[in-house]
C-alpha cells in the first residue's frame, strides 16, 4: 500500500504536486486516489459546508466499483435504496416494470442506487477524515496563472485573508460555474432549456414504497424517486408555466394534480426549489497545467442519472495519471489521454440525456404520442427481453463504457478471442476478482498453468517499478479462457492484453508508461 499525507493549510512549506478546487463528490473521489498514492495536495471549496440537500440522487453501478477500492462502497449500498422497479402510471392503469432482473453475474452491484448527494458526500468525507484529509471549507480560488513548472495561485480564506500557493498542477471540480475554467480561459458551449422545473425532497402518503414512479402526461412527465434521506421522496416534474413565483406545497399539490387524479398527500418538505437545466460542455478538459472535471467540463439534465457519476468517473481516471507523473513514475504525456478517454464519455452522455430530456418534455405532437401512448404499450413488450434490458442497464449503468480507442489501450499481437480487450473494464468474476485487484498501481493478470509464470519470468516486469505492479496468477479463474496475459490500469480498465506466454509486448507497454 502506497502511503503519503495530504498537506493542506498551515501545514506546507513546499509547492503543491495537486490543488483540487471544489469539494463536491467529484472533487472528494480525486482526493481520495491522490491520497492513496501519498500526492502532496489540498482540496478548497468556496462553500462553508458541505452539500446538505439531496441534489444528485443516484449511484450507478460502475461508480460503485470504482468507489469500492477506497473502502466506501459497502456504507454507501447500506444507506441508500437499490431500487428494482419503475412503475408508470398511465390514465387507466400502472404498468410494472423489473429492469434489472436480469443476473448480470460481471458486477456485485447490479441495481441503481438511489443515495442523497449528501449522504454520498457524508461517506466520502469521513472516509478522507480518517486518513488525515482536511477539506478547506469557505476557502475561494481567486486567480491563477501559470508559470513555468508550477500554477501560482492566490487563495482567500474564510477570515478574507490572502495566500499565494503553487501547485504542479490544478484541476477544477468547482461545478458549473468554473473559476477554473473561466481563469484558464476554457469555453463553455451550448444552450439552455426553455422548461423551469420544480424539485423537492418531502413525504408522500399514497405511493408504493421502493419503486421509481413516473405519471405520463401530454404536459410533460412527473417523478417520484425513492430517495429515505433527507426525505422519503425526490419530486421532479416541470413547473406549470402560469403558477406563481414562490415554491410551495400548495404548488407542489398543484403541479401534481395537472398530472394525476391519484390521492397523494404531500408534507414535511425538507427542501423546495425551481431550477433550470443547461446542456454545455468545455471545449478543453485541459489548458496547460490546469484540468476540469465534473460538472465544470459538462452540465446536463438529470435524466439517467448520469452527471454526479459521470463526474466521480472523471475524478478517477485523472487522479492516477497526475498521481505517478507528480511522483516521477509515469511520462508526462499520460495526461493527455484524460481527454481523449474522458472527453468522448461526456460528449455521449450530453447527447444521450439531451434526447431523454426532448422526449420527456417536448410538447411537439408526435413526441407527445409517443410519450403517452406508444411507450407505455410498447416498453413492457420490448423490455420482456433480458438481452435488451441488458444493453440498456450496461448503457445506463456505465458499465459499458470503454477506452479502445486511447492510445494507453494496447492489443497484443494475439489479442483474446473471448474476453476483455485492451480499453475494456475488469469484469467482476464470482470469484471477487475486482477486489483481489484493488489498490494503487497496476496489475499484471496472468491465466493458464501456474508453471508458466515462474517468478523469474516476472521479475523484470517489476523491477525499479517501486511497488507499483502488482501480481495475480488465475490459473482458470480469470475473465479469459486459455493462456492469456493482461495488464489492469490503476482505474479498473485493461491497458494491454496478449494471448499466450510471452510476455515482450507487456514489457514494451510497461517501459512506455511506466518506465522503470
Amino acid at each position: 500500500m502506497i502511503d503519503g499525507t495530504a498537506h493542506y493549510r498551515g501545514a506546507m512549506a513546499a509547492p503543491l504536486d495537486v490543488l483540487v478546487v471544489g469539494g463536491g463528490p467529484t472533487g472528494l473521489a480525486l482526493a481520495a486516489q491522490l491520497r492513496a498514492y501519498g500526492t502532496r495536495f489540498r482540496v478548497v471549496d468556496r462553500s462553508l459546508d458541505r452539500v446538505r440537500e439531496s441534489r444528485a440522487l443516484a449511484i450507478q453501478p460502475r461508480t460503485l466499483e470504482a468507489l469500492a477500492g477506497f473502502g466506501v462502497t459497502d456504507e454507501l449500498v447500506a444507506r441508500g435504496n437499490p431500487a428494482m422497479r419503475l412503475r408508470m402510471h398511465l390514465p387507466r392503469r400502472v404498468v410494472s416494470l423489473r429492469l434489472f432482473d436480469i443476473g448480470l453475474s460481471d458486477t456485485a452491484y447490479p441495481f441503481l442506487l438511489f443515495l442523497s448527494q449528501a449522504e454520498t458526500e457524508s461517506v466520502l468525507v469521513g472516509q478522507l477524515a480518517a486518513r488525515g484529509v482536511v477539506i478547506e471549507r469557505g476557502t475561494e480560488l481567486v486567480r491563477l496563472e501559470e508559470k513555468d513548472a508550477y500554477v501560482v495561485c492566490r487563495l482567500r480564506g474564510p477570515d478574507g485573508s490572502e495566500e499565494t500557493v503553487q501547485a504542479r498542477y490544478v484541476v477544477g471540480c468547482d461545478g458549473a460555474h468554473s473559476t477554473v475554467r473561466a481563469q484558464a480561459g476554457i469555453g463553455f458551449e451550448g444552450y439552455a432549456y426553455p422548461q423551469t422545473f420544480l424539485l423537492a425532497d418531502l413525504e408522500v402518503d399514497g405511493l408504493e414504497p421502493d419503486a421509481v414512479h413516473t405519471y405520463l402526461a401530454g404536459n410533460g412527465m412527473l417523478f417520484f424517486f425513492p430517495l429515505g434521506s433527507p426525505a422519503t421522496w425526490r419530486m421532479l416534474a416541470m413547473r406549470p408555466p402560469d403558477a406563481r413565483a414562490e415554491v410551495t406545497v400548495s404548488l407542489l399539490e398543484e403541479t401534481v394534480g395537472r398530472y394525476t387524479d391519484d390521492r397523494l398527500a404531500l408534507r414535511d418538505p425538507v427542501w423546495m426549489t425551481d431550477f433550470r437545466l443547461h446542456n454545455r460542455g468545455a471545449a478543453r478538459y485541459r489548458a496547460g497545467r490546469c484540468f476540469l472535471a465534473g460538472d465544470a467540463a459538462h452540465i446536463h439534465s438529470p435524466a439517467g442519472a448520469q452527471g454526479m457519476n459521470t463526474g466521480i468517473q472523471d475524478a478517477l481516471n485523472l487522479g492516477w495519471k497526475l498521481a505517478l507523473v507528480c511522483r516521477g513514475a509515469a511520462p508526462e504525456g499520460s495526461l493527455e489521454t484524460y481527454e481523449t478517454e474522458r472527453a468522448p464519455v461526456g460528449r455521449v452522455v450530453r447527447r444521450f440525456t439531451d434526447r431523454a430530456f426532448t422526449v420527456g418534455t417536448s410538447g411537439n405532437p408526435a413526441i407527445r404520442l409517443a410519450r403517452t401512448q406508444l411507450a407505455p404499450r410498447l416498453a413492457p413488450l420490448a423490455l420482456r427481453s433480458a438481452a435488451l434490458r441488458g444493453r440498456i442497464f450496461r448503457t445506463v449503468s456505465e458499465l459499458g463504457i470503454h477506452y479502445r480507442r486511447s492510445p494507453a489501450s494496447v492489443d497484443g499481437s494475439r489479442p483474446p478471442r473471448r474476453g476483455p480487450r485492451a480499453g475494456d473494464r475488469l469484469p467482476d468474476l464470482p470469484s471477487g476478482l475486482q477486489a483481489r485487484c484493488a489498490g494503487p498501481g497496476y496489475q499484471v493478470l496472468l491465466t493458464g498453468p501456474p508453471h508458466l509464470w515462474s517468478d523469474e519470468r516476472i521479475a523484470p516486469l517489476l523491477r525499479g517499478r517501486d511497488g507499483l505492479v502488482g501480481v495475480h496468477r488465475l490459473e482458470d479463474q480469470g475473465p479469459w479462457p486459455g493462456v492469456v496475459h493482461g495488464l489492469l490500469r490503476p482505474d479498473g480498465y485493461f491497458g494491454y492484453v496478449a494471448t499466450g506466454a510471452q510476455l515482450t509486448g507487456l514489457r514494451a507497454y510497461l517501459d512506455r508508461w511506466l518506465p522503470a
